[in-house]
């Protein structure tokens, strides 16, 4: 036991430590702050879904679905990827429904890549990125999202030299956290045209992808571009657009020799999702019925806060980043006078009561991170008009340290 982590713990998780956002919304709640860091709603989900789950539950629907996903609720998958792509799958062999898409996510890694397989990756990326290619003993190549003079930009050559002869998949999150940029259709364009070189899979991560705020950058599924059908998996769930974010219904939809090795690794980490939740999400995914109703409604709803918060921070002297899609701002915060991100969100948590997340967590290097500072617009519009009240009173005491 000597020679491994002190802790006992292996060393493909020894590294990790616990999560950034459970760090800071200890953080939060241990200074009653205004916890604008994890992504999640801090309101309830709508009634039409909980009485699903609610029926669901006393009609005894309570023992184990099937590992492959409760029939009503593939069935549902299957229709609703027909009404927004045009194309038929089989809602048994491409679709297997996880807990989650983190466990999708986890599931995929460990059941179709190899140790010593290279895995291409944006960064930053979500944590529990990195976290799964070294469960399965991946190789990382990153490849660098900028600020640009569109927003977050990469360099085509940058990732033309991450992929090569190694490189089994490309793992792409669309919209994107924690930047809220949306891939246009050349970007990935770009992309399949690589994975198609290499002979690559491309996972796409599409938790975000209706909650879109501009027309001009709709959501592209990398699937529906030519040749991709059969080389794609897409990874959703229905927890950000329905806020029941713990509720943990996902699902995995991509060709049937894919969706096999997913589903081997799935049968021995979770087997079976929530029985009553996915009948409930099957009533949520029925397309023109009042999950889209209630969909178009939160969009807007988080439309507004996002112009709420982002223009409350570019007034306290912020650089607010654009956003496309997701929860998330980010914002350069380089004006504030801290030396990093770390530095900012712990004084902004204890001194102004705001938490946020520093977003070198999702950097390999966490200096690449550090100009930046993530704030969640998932919130309730009360919540959101405290939180901008107590930015603007942290950010005029913050001036008067520094006069």
């Amino acid at each position: 036991m000597s020679e491994r982590d002190p802790r006992g713990m292996a060393a493909r998780v020894a590294s990790f430590g616990t999560s950034i956002f459970a760090e800071m919304t200890r953080l939060a709640t241990e200074h009653r702050a205004t916890n604008l860091s994890q992504g999640f709603p801090d309101f309830d989900g709508p009634e039409f879904l909980k009485r699903a789950a609610k029926d669901a539950i006393d009609v005894g629907q309570n023992q184990y679905a099937r590992m492959l996903g409760h029939p009503t609720l593939n069935g549902a998958i299957a229709a609703r990827w027909t009404h927004d792509t045009g194309a038929s799958i089989d809602p048994d062999r491409q679709v297997q429904v996880t807990s989650g898409c983190t466990e999708a996510l986890a599931a995929t890694f460990l059941g179709l890549i190899e140790p010593g397989d290279e895995v291409v990756m944006f960064e930053p990326f979500y944590d529990s990125y990195r976290a799964c290619a070294s469960l399965a003993g991946a190789t990382v190549r990153l490849v660098r999202l900028r600020p640009g003079v569109k927003g977050w930009e990469f360099d085509e050559e940058e990732l033309k030299r991450a992929f090569g002869e190694r490189t089994r998949a490309i793992l792409v999150n669309t919209p994107h956290n924690p930047t809220g940029k949306v891939f246009t259709r050349e970007e990935l364009t770009l992309v399949a045209g690589l994975c198609q070189r290499w002979d690559a899979i491309a996972i796409k991560d599409e938790v975000y992808d209706r909650l879109l705020y501009r027309a001009d950058r709709p959501h592209v599924r990398m699937a529906t571009l030519p040749d991709m059908e059969d080389r794609t998996l897409t990874l959703s769930s229905l927890g950000k657009s329905f806020s029941v974010t713990g509720w943990k219904v996902g699902w995995c939809i991509g060709p049937a020799t894919l969706i096999a090795g997913v589903r081997a690794a799935h049968q021995f980490l979770t087997f079976a999702t929530c029985t009553p939740m996915q009948l409930a999400a099957a009533e949520a995914l029925r397309p023109g019925g009042v999950g889209d109703t209630y969909v178009g409604s939160l969009v807007e709803q988080y439309r507004e806060g996002l112009a709420r918060l982002g223009g409350a921070l570019t007034e306290m002297g912020f650089g607010v980043m654009p956003v496309e899609g997701s929860y998330f701002i980010m914002a350069d915060h380089r004006m504030m006078g801290f030396r990093n991100d770390v530095e900012l969100c712990r004084d902004l948590v204890v001194r102004g009561g705001v938490a946020a997340i520093p977003p070198s967590a999702f950097y390999e290097n966490p200096d690449d991170g550090a100009a930046f500072v993530r704030f969640a617009f998932c919130k309730k519009r009360e919540t959101l008009d405290v939180a901008i009240e107590r930015l603007r009173a942290w950010r005029t005491e913050l001036a008067g340290r520094h006069a």
